[in-house]
């Protein structure tokens, strides 16, 4: 099943189910007890927004490899996580922001999991017991912004960073997909599941060992080998076939002087 959040003409955001040419407007609670009303709009007739305003945002850095023969024989200790402000997130068609005093960042095309049930000490024989749905996520970067003693927060927390979409997919095999990615209509991405170093059962049990993760929470998977920077202009199309495609122009940031 599909989920989509949607506005139509202005008006209110509503959650519904999506099929082929429709949504189906559902109420209630999306991770719970929910309802269809009635209402059925096409899809030619709305606006997709990001399928969920998440609760939290967890990423994983650094996380694959270009073929299999490059898979470490031990895992990392303690992999690298980062979290990323709900402020960040964006649906598709909206414009990503290219920080002013910069001229490029960085897209990265990934496979983004979505928890349904709070989880704590989850081991990972049960850990998919708990996720929801998959969409597609763009942990849009701009590396410029690091500190120098390895913290990631800054570049990954501007307005706009990270773009998600265009739907919830309830039914997917997560271990049977592909990361694509596409800029300016030209293959940049387009990588299994299985290049993964930290394996998605692996790294949702560990961060149920750290946190609570509750419904709502998003985690990035990671993002494939391909990503490169990009500027004012470019269009990315992040793909997962079973989910669909998620697409945004960048721009340049507008300065004070400019506004008035």
């Amino acid at each position: 099943m599909k989920f989509a959040r949607f506005k139509v003409k202005g008006s209110a955001v509503y959650q519904g189910v999506r099929t082929e040419d429709t949504l189906k407007v559902i109420k209630g609670d999306l991770f719970g007890d929910w309802a269809y009303t009635g209402e059925t709009f096409s899809v030619s007739e709305v606006t997709l927004l990001a399928p969920l305003e998440p609760n939290q945002i967890i990423g994983i850095g650094a996380n694959y490899v270009s073929q299999k023969a490059d898979l470490p024989s031990e895992l990392p200790e303690i992999p690298v996580f980062f979290l990323k402000p709900t402020s960040s997130v964006i649906g598709p068609e909206e414009d990503i922001v290219i920080p002013a005093g910069i001229d490029q960042v960085k897209f990265e095309s990934e496979l983004a999991i979505v928890i349904g049930k709070e989880a704590k000490n989850v081991p990972e024989a049960e850990v998919l017991d708990y996720v929801f749905g998959y969409t597609v996520g763009n942990d849009v970067t701009a590396p410029q912004f690091f500190h120098q003693d390895g913290h990631w927060t800054i570049g990954k927390s501007f307005d706009t960073f990270t773009p998600l979409g265009p739907v919830i997919e309830t039914e997917l095999d997560p271990f049977q997909v592909r990361v694509e990615a596409k800029l300016n209509d030209v293959e940049k991405q387009h990588s299994e599941t299985a290049l993964m170093i930290i394996p998605m059962r692996k790294m949702l049990a560990y961060l149920t060992e750290v946190m609570t993760l509750k419904p709502g929470d998003v985690v990035l998977t990671g993002s494939p080998v391909g990503a490169e920077f990009v500027g004012d202009g470019d269009v990315i199309a992040c793909t997962i076939n079973e989910i669909g495609t998620l697409r945004n122009t960048f721009v340049t940031a507008k300065v004070v002087s400019e506004i008035r």
